[in-house]
Parts: C-alpha cells; sequence; structure tokens
C-alpha cells in the first residue's frame, strides 16, 4: 500500500454572544494559527465549522474541527 499519514484531528470551540461575533470569530482563528504554529503542524488537510444552538434554535456557540498531517520532528 501507499505511504502511511500520520493525519490527527483537533476540536477547537468557542461560545458565540449577540454583537461580539467578529472577536470571538478572531479569537478562534487566533487559536488554531497558534496551534498550528506550536505544534509545527505539517499540512492543514481541512479545516470546517458548525454551529450549536440552545433549545430555541438560537446560535450560542461554534465548533472547528481542524485535520491536519502532523511533523515527524
Amino acid at each position: 500500500m501507499g505511504e502511511k499519514k500520520n493525519w490527527k484531528v483537533k476540536t477547537f470551540s468557542t461560545e458565540l454572544k449577540i454583537f461580539q461575533t467578529v472577536k470571538e470569530l478572531g479569537t478562534l482563528d487566533d487559536q488554531v494559527n497558534r496551534f498550528i504554529i506550536e505544534n509545527k503542524v505539517k499540512k492543514v488537510i481541512s479545516a470546517s465549522d458548525t454551529t450549536t444552538t440552545d433549545n430555541t434554535g438560537a446560535t450560542i456557540g461554534l465548533i472547528r474541527v481542524l485535520t491536519y498531517e502532523a511533523s515527524t520532528e
């Protein structure tokens, strides 16, 4: 078979508050970017976002999933 890949998945989340979404998304981006740098991520395979909701259907949070190829160092 082909070369074995060292793929991993990391999940990040943030609470979303009304009128603060831009700030919270920026903070989430910073958290993910810091993780990529600190963990010497070799390659990002995918990144996806999904929302969480309360019992009324209102968006209250965001989950970001990062699939990446880990450094072999």
